[in-house]
């Protein structure tokens, strides 16, 4: 068993489709292996590749300098899409793919707003998804607004890596400082400026004075802070890093803690040098004493796939009908998963390896049957892995000489302790071993992140060989699942369902039906209800197919599957393609945040939906988490910005997993369901992207720069009804107790924290956290206010604690709702109130300490030379009656500022 665990741990690289890792690794101060995408969408330009190196070569410089000599750029692979075309510098990539790509070039996600962003939704100081650059911006077309790119990709790489958070902020531009002044939010407070309103109309702009909004007291939505060209101020890279003097992360001494910036609001009020300096790269660093090489790049253009199916039929696959269930999962990979164009071979193993199939090109079905006819017929024999793998690197090596990027898709139920004798020819190859372990024969840590159940309607067979797309074909032809599903029937002989086709998808539409027993009665209808005919049935494979010509109908198919045999396990499963080339499918990804964990550690699943980089707001998402005996837990995922889900409204839906049953390996399914009126598309500027500069204030004049397109982020696109499933891959959880699993879970933290006013009483909101993070319902809420912020973070249970005799916790993720009087403040200087939330469960657990709201307590002032004397009238807004109060204060003035609170006391002698 220790050899062969060795043996799969060389072959890790297997796994990372389903995880999506970044091959990113720190050696020596340096940063290897970063991966470059340019998407395929993007219009054959080699000064592209020109820009990307020079952008990457300037920021390694600014790096070392911003992180005191600690980090720089050593190699860079730039993937080069498959339709540009040849050059000789280019190489074959190895492991290299769309799939882990750190940074991606292609269009903006909206038209005309090319501001980079990073894909970032996890909490902070964890690692975000991808970069996200457009070609204008690299060619230097975006340069005034944006900055230079080589600062931009320092920008963005610190979000990527160290998980920091934006220091401007659009939503809330304008804040009430200590100083009593209206001031913009940046960091350091000490970058100078002007606030104004800038229009241009009809080919003539004009500049104005702000007006203060009647009910925020601040600057209107149309004021702007328009930064001096000329500073001195050295912070922050993460507020505009395109000023010349910005050449540092803000740090303890410069960083703003009164700005409603999101670096506040999800780091805790710390600075991004702060949590760079708490990031694992940096304990293990020490400074450099001489400066760093350039970075080195390896150009890299994508070929045709090659992809060699490598199948067990030892002895061993005859159990449990495995041998039938590797074939319906190869046939199904054979006829609809593998791309139009991929060469495509086979080999047998048992004790020893048979070449069955030589490379063949994917043209037609042709093709595709010849293959489907070398599947094995019979189990019989040991079993050698190692005589699989080389004689499919033989039948790999007759097309290209060299094994880079080539696949090998191998399949087995047992151990072999003769593996150790190809690890190096393995390691060595540059191939990718996709290894999938059917059963529980092979039960060590890194195997069962590969293993799959052997519970038949499960169907984590085929989902597996159907994750194996291409992870460089465009998203067009890659083949996606609407749905899968199975059963098993006792005395109910009917499977009955729907799947929905959207007008995303459509082509190469394709329908598989399994079962272990008898073939069952088999009846499909079209939306309009014409019934399908002609599934072609495999008896020996226990299967049938059909797969729908041209593009299939929009809407509902229903389908009614009966079975022949009690008790009968049934299975369907549903592909389809983009139905256009030109418009992006709505797709799912799904995966937990570890491969490996330990009890009492939470995990966390995460599923994005998007459609091409937009996400998709409104869907019920549900995850289905299997251990490997069988036991499901089901878990309703939430976009809602609470619990495991940080940033609401981003299209990736979260909840955490605790639940454990026993030691080993889980699986991961999602299902999506979008329905009419309820799914929509978010029309709204990523998160976490680099400030666009309206103009810049030289010599005392504004000199603008060309607008940007105006977006209405209230605006959203509703979709169709949808559905979609997606495997997650595994993870493997260990030191789990036996059952009852003891109370170690607390309550989650609430981030959602907001207050608003009513008359005398500030009101607060929330998301109800559970009694196990987002699960159940705590038994009471702590609710303390103080006048200092550190006070209020760094030692809560000394802070002047509310009155919540009258509040009722409700189950969680739903809203609460507290309205209270603030009182005995008595810091007579004081200018803000701090608040802030803990739980408490039924075990006495208690819950780390919420976001902090926060009020003010004057009206602020605006600077003369920024105001203009009118007014900007603003509605009265509806006072709500439906909050209890709780203990006393005077009357108060008190606005909004989205979701950190601002709100402005006429204070009484009672404070």
């Amino acid at each position: 068993m220790g050899l062969f665990r060795g043996f799969v741990f060389l072959l890790v690289l297997c796994l990372l489709h389903q995880s999506n890792t970044s091959f990113i690794k720190l050696n020596n101060n340096g940063f290897e292996d970063i991966v470059i995408v340019i998407d395929p969408s993007v219009p054959e330009d080699e000064k592209i590749i020109e820009q990307i190196e020079d952008m990457v070569t300037t920021a390694s410089t600014y790096l070392f300098e911003a992180t005191e000599k600690r980090f720089f750029f050593k190699n860079v692979s730039i993937l080069i899409p498959e339709n540009w075309k040849e050059n000789p510098q280019y190489k074959r990539p190895k492991h290299e793919n769309h799939k882990h790509a750190d940074v991606i070039v292609a269009p903006p996600t909206l038209p005309g707003r090319d501001e980079p962003y990073t894909k970032q939704f996890t909490e902070c100081g964890e690692k975000g998804e991808y970069i996200h650059f457009t070609p204008d911006l690299l060619l230097g077309k975006k340069q005034n607004e944006y900055g230079p790119p080589g600062k931009l990709f320092v920008h963005e790489w610190a979000h990527l890596r160290w998980g920091v958070f934006d220091e401007y902020n659009e939503d809330q531009p304008f804040y009430r400082a200590k100083s009593k002044k209206i001031e913009a939010t940046r960091c350091s407070a000490g970058i100078s400026g002007r606030n104004r309103v800038y229009k241009c109309q009809g080919g003539s702009c004009l500049s104005r004075a702000c007006r203060i909004d009647s009910t925020t007291k601040l600057y209107g939505k149309d004021c702007q802070f328009f930064p001096d060209k000329v500073q001195t101020e050295k912070a922050s890279i993460m507020f505009m890093q395109s000023i010349d003097s910005v050449v540092e992360f803000c740090n303890e001494k410069t960083h703003n803690q009164e700005a409603p910036s999101l670096q506040n609001i999800k780091c805790n009020f710390r600075s991004t040098w702060e949590v760079i300096s708490n990031s694992e790269d940096f304990k293990n660093t020490i400074p450099m004493v001489t400066p760093p090489p350039p970075p080195v790049f390896s150009l890299l253009k994508i070929s045709q796939r090659i992809v060699c199916l490598v199948l067990d039929k030892s002895g061993s696959m005859g159990g449990k009908d495995r041998l039938n269930r590797m074939n319906q999962a190869a046939k199904h990979f054979l006829l609809q998963t593998v791309e139009n164009g991929s060469w495509v071979g086979m080999v047998h193993f048992d004790s020893t390896a048979t070449i069955v199939n030589k490379l063949i090109q994917i043209k037609s079905s042709d093709e595709r049957n010849t293959l489907m006819a070398g599947l094995p017929t019979y189990p019989l024999g040991g079993t050698s892995i190692c005589s699989g793998i080389k004689y499919a690197f033989q039948v790999i090596g007759e097309l290209h000489s060299q094994l880079d990027g080539s696949e090998v898709l191998l399949l087995t139920d047992g151990e072999d302790n003769t593996a150790s004798s190809c690890i190096d020819e393995v390691k060595q190859s540059g191939a990718i071993v996709h290894f999938i372990a059917l059963g529980r024969a092979a039960d060590e840590a890194v195997i069962e992140m590969s293993k799959i159940t052997d519970e038949a309607q499960n169907n984590g067979l085929i989902d597996a060989f159907g994750a194996l797309t291409s992870g460089n074909t465009d998203l067009s032809q890659k083949s996606l699942q609407l749905e899968s599903k199975g059963l098993t029937l006792n005395s109910n002989a009917w499977m009955n369902d729907t799947v929905i086709i959207d007008s995303t998808v459509g082509k190469d539409t394709f329908f598989l039906i399994t079962w272990n027993s008898l073939p069952p009665s088999i009846s499909l209808w079209d939306p309009s209800g014409t019934i399908m005919e002609n599934f072609t049935v495999d008896a020996t494979s226990k299967m049938a197919y059909l797969s729908i010509p041209g593009t299939a109908k929009v809407g509902t198919w229903a389908y009614n599957l009966q079975a022949k045999a009690n008790p009968e396990t049934l299975t369907i499963t549903v592909t389809s393609r983009a139905a256009n080339s030109s418009v992006p499918p709505i797709t799912v990804n799904a995966k937990m945040n570890k491969d490996v964990n330990s009890f009492p550690s939470p995990m966390i699943v995460y599923a994005e939906i998007l459609q091409g980089y937009v996400p998709v707001l409104g869907a019920n998402v549900t995850a289905f988490i299997e251990s490997q005996n069988g036991h499901t837990e089901v878990l309703e995922l939430l976009d809602n910005g609470a619990g495991a889900d940080s940033f609401k409204n981003d299209g990736v839906y979260s909840r955490y997993f605790t639940a454990y049953t026993e030691n080993g390996r889980y699986s991961l399914k999602v299902r999506a369901h979008g329905g009419a009126n309820t799914a929509r598309l978010k029309l709204r500027p990523p998160l976490n992207r680099a400030a666009y500069i309206p103009g810049w204030v030289v010599n005392g004049e504004i000199e603008a720069n060309p607008p940007r397109p105006e977006i209405d982020e209230d605006t959203q696109t509703t979709l169709e009804d949808f559905s979609r499933t997606a495997s997650g891959g595994a993870f493997v959880v260990s030191q789990v107790p036996s059952l009852p699993l003891p109370d170690q879970y607390p309550p989650s933290q609430i981030t959602d924290l907001d207050a608003t006013v009513h008359e005398d009483k500030i009101i607060l909101t929330w998301t109800a956290p559970g009694d196990n993070f987002d699960v159940g319902k705590v038994q009471r809420y702590i609710i303390r206010i103080s006048a200092s912020i550190l006070d209020l973070r760094d030692s809560f249970d000394d802070a002047l604690q509310v009155n919540t005799t009258d509040l009722s916790p409700k189950e969680a993720n739903s809203k609460e709702s507290f309205a209270f009087k603030p009182e005995n403040i008595s810091e007579e200087n004081a200018t803000h109130i701090f608040i802030a939330i803990k739980s408490i469960d039924k075990s006495n657990l208690t819950s780390k300490v919420s976001n902090i709201a926060q009020v003010t307590l004057f009206i602020p002032q605006a600077n003369p030379d920024d105001i203009d004397p009118t007014p900007t009238p603003t509605p009265t807004p509806t006072p709500d009656k439906s909050h209890n109060s709780g203990v006393n204060i005077s009357t108060l003035v008190l606005s909004v500022i989205g979701s950190v609170v601002i709100v402005n006391f006429i204070l009484s002698t009672t404070i």
